[in-house]
């Protein structure tokens, strides 16, 4: 029983938490309209509130490629510099448009190995307030399953309240 208090009481500390970040990421961009500064911010502050975060950034649109994605803001070790649609984790989200929630990357069919000690990853599509795909937002962990729907539900919505 304790065991299972303890699961809803780590859900619940997980989902203020974005919250607050969200309210904090808000109030740092408030007024900006660049989406480099605003991508760079979202990055930093996620990357720097939760411990089980190993990578996180982005992966933008390049609007000279058809199809493909370029790496963007991160924090992190090296990344990928280039991921086509439908190729691993973020090339899934860009070609669906639809969030990637993965528990074991090696059991991902076509997972890229930017860095071998990424265990676990999510990642969200980005779009603006029109339906265009911008981006997609990537975030690993050196932790299996190390992503759930409380982590899901916080970065659609504070990458939404950001970028839509």
């Amino acid at each position: 029983m304790a065991e299972a208090f303890n699961d809803k009481t780590l859900t619940a500390d997980k989902a203020a938490r974005y919250a607050e970040v969200a309210d904090e990421i808000a109030s740092v961009l408030d007024g900006e309209t660049n989406l480099t500064a605003r991508m760079a911010t979202v990055a930093s502050m996620l990357a720097s509130s939760f411990d089980h975060y190993f990578w996180t950034g982005f992966y933008v649109v390049d609007p000279l490629k058809d199809r493909e994605l370029v790496v963007g803001p991160y924090q992190g070790t090296l990344g990928c510099l280039r991921i086509a649609f439908g190729r691993g984790v973020c090339g899934a989200a860009a070609a669906t448009g639809q969030t990637q929630l993965v528990e074991d990357v090696h059991a991902f069919p076509g997972h890229i190995a930017c860095d071998s000690r990424s265990q676990s990853e999510i990642v969200v599509p980005v779009f603006d307030a029109a339906g265009t795909l911008l981006a997609v937002f990537d975030v690993d962990s050196d932790r299996p399953a190390a992503f759930d729907t409380v982590d899901q539900h916080g970065i659609e919505t504070i990458l939404k309240a950001t970028f839509a």
